[in-house]
């Protein structure tokens, strides 16, 4: 292991901070494998065996009016995928006891458009009312831009966490959104954690941006205290300006989850929407820091298979026994 690596390590397990300027030089260490161990040590240190499962719900789903670069769901694009306002709740319900069947933690209700309007909101009271009676997960909500009293809403529902993903770091935002801005999303979880909220958010990586931007994003998110970060791989998909973009490579993807894991060592670093285009390949982001999953489908993608994820994640090691841990 490098002199940087084992003093990177060293400076984490003793409770303090790497800096920004850190994070680029380990990027670019030559050992990269010793990297990503190192990151895994962090996360056995600071998190220990537990993995933290949760899974979401497509509530309300197309006709967006932000022009989001990457996502289908956008009412600018010509991707074709499933309309609605607002999901059954016999539905939602179906899929939260299967979601519970297997262990999952929590179950987010994520609706599309630029924030939740309040027929919606009323319309899934139902939903996460038969969820909190019926299951034992812990729920969250992603419904874009919320005032106070939609969040109180939101609480007396049963709601403890709110998400909303950066998606990039502050500099490159705008390449991916002109709608709306990173600050919005900033003031939005200021605002769910005023308000007695945990907090989600993370990005997309393989949008166009560099590891600098990566870095920079991990940082953002420590300085705002998330302590829940889904780390979503780019999907493209037809229809979507970010259609033809090129994968990235594995290897960058583990470095990526090896530095977010070394910024934020006391947070849960969740895979999300993506990994599955890596294959079998996916699995070795949970040797190189990662600690969680979305479980079953995305928004619209299909993921892994959770008997699949269990079975492969417990031959690592992991743990999946339940406990109201900060970030889970």
């Amino acid at each position: 292991m490098s002199e940087r690596i084992q003093q990177s390590y060293n400076q984490i397990i003793r409770g303090q901070q790497i800096s920004r300027e850190t994070a680029v030089q380990l990027a670019s260490c030559p050992d990269q494998p010793a990297l990503w161990a190192m990151a895994d040590a962090v996360r056995r240190h600071c998190m220990g065996e537990r993995f933290h499962l949760c899974s979401i719900i497509n509530a309300r789903s197309g006709n967006c009016t932000e022009d989001c670069r990457f996502c289908a769901q956008s009412a600018r694009c010509q991707s074709d995928i499933l309309t609605y306002t607002s999901i059954d709740p016999k539905k939602a319900l179906a899929q939260a006891q299967d979601n519970d069947k297997h262990g999952v933690d929590r179950l987010s209700l994520v609706t599309s458009g630029r924030a939740v309007d309040q027929a919606t909101l009323e319309q899934l009271a139902a939903s996460y009312g038969e969820i909190a009676r019926q299951t034992s997960m812990e729920l969250c909500a992603s419904m874009g831009f919320v005032d106070d009293s939609t969040l109180e809403r939101l609480r007396s529902f049963g709601v403890s966490r709110y998400h909303c993903n950066l998606e990039a770091c502050r500099d490159f935002f705008p390449t991916v959104c002109t709608t709306h801005t990173w600050e919005e999303k900033t003031a939005t979880l200021q605002r769910a954690g005023n308000c007695g909220m945990s907090l989600c958010s993370g990005g997309i990586i393989g949008m166009g941006e560099n590891m600098d931007d990566r870095i920079a994003l991990a940082c953002e998110l420590r300085a705002l205290n998330v302590l829940s970060i889904p780390i979503n791989i780019l999907t493209p998909i037809d229809g979507t300006p970010m259609a033809t973009m090129e994968p990235l490579p594995v290897e960058e993807v583990l470095t990526t989850i090896a530095l977010f894991r070394l910024i934020n060592p006391d947070a849960v670093i969740r895979m999300a929407g993506g990994r599955q285009q890596l294959g079998a390949e996916q699995y070795r982001c949970f040797a190189a820091g990662a600690n969680g999953a979305i479980v079953g489908n995305y928004l619209t993608t299909v993921g892994s298979s959770i008997n699949d994820d269990l079975r492969q994640l417990a031959h690592m090691g992991f743990s999946f026994k339940r406990s109201r841990t900060p970030g889970g």
